[in-house]
């Protein structure tokens, strides 16, 4: 029998339990500052969709409002099924519309999450290995970052690791109808969320199923049907009823897959800086050196959790090259590719460890370890504050008022939409442009596209000074027309004059 680090049950509960209470509590640190620190322009889509849900079931606000915050939730696309936006919405009738609620619940995920990977990561190698995986799960730095937002990942996230757990509990014991149905329940639910978990399920289900068996062998078993039927009927549901009777998904499967970028260099080093922003070349280089220290069959899950991500990222060639938040689900493949390693690393610990002084000061090197991350983590959200930014945007959505206008803003204007209660005809970033000429062969005019946005509007607002350096014909376009208002961090130029263009 394997001596553990924490030597007893207590020690294992008590670190498990710092390390989940830790990982919840720095998420909820600064929890009421704004959705802007990572991809604002995802967060504010749910956000927005949660508000206009919400005021729709209010009967004590102004018609105008009412009708403006529901009609922003109707218009903004429908990517995935709005579960986490329906229940920030319906925690806004208890608390009011406080946009820090989704902060609460997507840290629950993550942590939720947390708790499966250390069960599984147990039953993979042991107690001192499984906890390093939660421990790499909870702290990675961009993990903090990004199972706080507001959006479906961190939700999908949970229910693919607790699928993972779920299969290779049923791969333990294949004749149980059991694990198959709560894996493939799961596993269903994980897909309906998000349809690209779809890779990371198969991946899990595939690599579970080989360490013990072969395909031949597991096609024989019913239970292998009850738990795929049960994966694929929510998110085929979903697909069947968004793109052919709603008709609302039909062109939200266009431009992930282009084939052009596998001839291009700058796909696979946009894909390896993606790894280095979510992973870090340190930790999955670690990572994959796990697989060495797992015997054949256990690797086999190992490769299936890999393979999965691979097929995703080629698959979503362009997306994951260019959208960090696509590689997510990794960090709970190498939270767990680690475990192998760390559980060997503690074996070596444990034995240059015997006397309880040494072992008291290991243990103090690693709790100094997290806390020195959790530091700097907590220093970087310290950083900046967002919350003078609303102010800005009621700001300029009282200056334009009901003026038809146009607009190079953050986030598609959804800053000004959420904030500002005011809706403009977004101009292009320099990125789109890019993409439609370079990717998917449209050609843009810029004359011609200047007339279909900005010409037959009022008003043209920059708030996005960096992209307007981008676009420098845009640039001198603009200042042709005169000023019609300023402040701190705006521009406002008046379309309805001549000027000197």
């Amino acid at each position: 029998m394997k001596v553990s680090f924490f030597s007893s049950r207590f020690a294992q509960i008590a670190a498990l339990v710092l390390l989940l209470g830790l990982g919840l509590g720095i998420r909820l640190y600064d929890l009421t500052d704004l959705p802007l620190d990572f991809h604002p322009t995802r967060q504010l889509l749910s956000a927005l969709k949660a508000r206009g849900m919400y005021y729709q079931t209010l009967s004590d606000i102004p018609t105008e409002q009412k009708s403006f915050a529901v009609q922003q939730w109707k218009i903004r696309a429908a990517i995935e099924p709005e579960i986490v936006e329906r229940l920030v919405a319906f925690t806004y009738q208890f608390t009011g519309e406080q946009i820090w609620v989704a902060k609460i619940y997507s840290s629950a995920f993550w942590v939720i999450g947390g708790i499966f990977l250390f069960l599984l990561a147990r039953q993979l190698t042991s107690v001192d290995g499984a906890l390093v995986a939660t421990a790499f799960y909870l702290f990675t730095p961009y993990a903090v970052a990004a199972s706080r937002s507001f959006q479906p990942d961190p939700l999908m996230v949970m229910l693919i690791i607790i699928f993972w757990w779920a299969v290779y509990k049923w791969s333990d014991d294949p004749t149980s109808y059991r694990w198959a149905i709560l894996a493939g329940l799961f596993g269903g639910f994980a897909i309906y969320v998000k349809f690209v978990a779809a890779f990371f399920v198969i991946g899990g289900g595939l690599g579970s199923i080989l360490r013990r068996e072969s395909l031949f062998e597991t096609a024989r078993r019913p239970q292998v049907y009850v738990m795929t039927v049960l994966g694929i009927l929510p998110g085929a549901a979903y697909v069947i009823y968004g793109v052919w009777i709603a008709g609302y998904l039909g062109q939200q499967f266009g431009g992930r897959f282009i084939p052009a970028l596998f001839l291009s260099p700058s796909y696979y080093l946009g894909w390896v800086g993606m790894l280095n922003i979510v992973i870090g070349g340190i930790a999955l280089m670690l990572g994959w050196l796990g697989l060495f220290f797992v015997d054949e069959k256990k690797r086999r899950f190992f490769l299936g959790l890999w393979g999965g991500y691979a097929l995703f990222g080629m698959y979503f060639n362009y997306h994951i090259s260019s959208h960090d938040y696509y590689s997510l689900p990794l960090i709970p493949i190498v939270a767990l590719s680690l475990a192998p390693l760390a559980e060997w690393f503690f074996t070596q610990l444990t034995a240059l460890t015997p006397t309880r002084l040494a072992r008291f000061s290991a243990f103090g090197l690693l709790l100094f370890g997290i806390f020195a991350s959790l530091w700097n983590i907590r220093a970087e959200m310290k950083a900046t504050d967002y919350r003078p930014e609303a102010q800005m945007w009621a700001e300029i959505g009282k200056t334009l008022g009901d003026k038809n206008t146009a607009g190079l803003t953050q986030d598609y204007g959804s800053r000004l939409a959420y904030w500002g209660w005011t809706s403009i005809t977004t101009w292009p970033t320099y990125g789109d442009l890019v993409y439609h000429d370079d990717l998917r062969g449209a050609q843009l005019e810029f004359d011609g596209l200047f007339e279909d946005i900005a010409l037959k509007k009022e008003l043209f607002l920059v708030t996005d000074f960096d992209e307007l350096k981008r676009q420098p014909l845009l640039k001198e376009k603009l200042s042709g027309y005169p000023i019609f208002a300023e402040g701190d961090g705006y521009i406002i130029f008046d379309l309805t004059s001549t000027g000197l263009q």
